[in-house]
């Protein structure tokens, strides 16, 4: 079964941090460009951070940039995502998606028409005092 599996998620305070990771099964991820979003009850789909299959381009959303991390160990069939400084408004149910034909990791994360070939379940972030 093809597959991603998210995990790290939880309560934080604001200020505190999280690293998730996302877990491939059943497909080597060096061939993906792989990516984070997120959604909000109420709220579009954002994409927080995407992360070439070559070259390791990056991607972050500006809401993000310089607080969160996008990485991949390709050994380990993972993803993951350092969150760092976290605010109220990071809270959100937080997917990782897989993409085998990215012509620009900005594209990835931007175009919502884009067809993700596989999204994870999700996992919840919740940012609050």
């Amino acid at each position: 079964q093809v597959q991603l599996m998210e995990s790290g998620g939880g309560l934080v305070q604001p200020g505190g941090s999280l690293r998730l990771s996302c877990a491939a099964s059943g497909f080597i991820l060096d061939y993906y460009a792989m990516g984070w979003f997120r959604q909000a009850p109420g709220k579009e789909r954002e994409g927080v951070s995407c992360i070439s299959s070559s070259d390791g381009s990056t991607y972050y959303a500006d809401s993000v940039k310089g607080r969160f991390t996008i990485s991949r160990d390709n050994a380990k069939n993972t993803v993951y995502l350092q969150m760092n400084s976290l605010k109220p408004e990071d809270t959100a149910e937080y997917y990782c998606a897989a993409y085998w034909r990215a012509d620009s990791v900005q594209a990835m994360c931007v175009n919502s028409r884009i067809p993700i070939d596989v999204w994870g379940q999700g996992t919840q972030v919740t940012v609050s005092s």
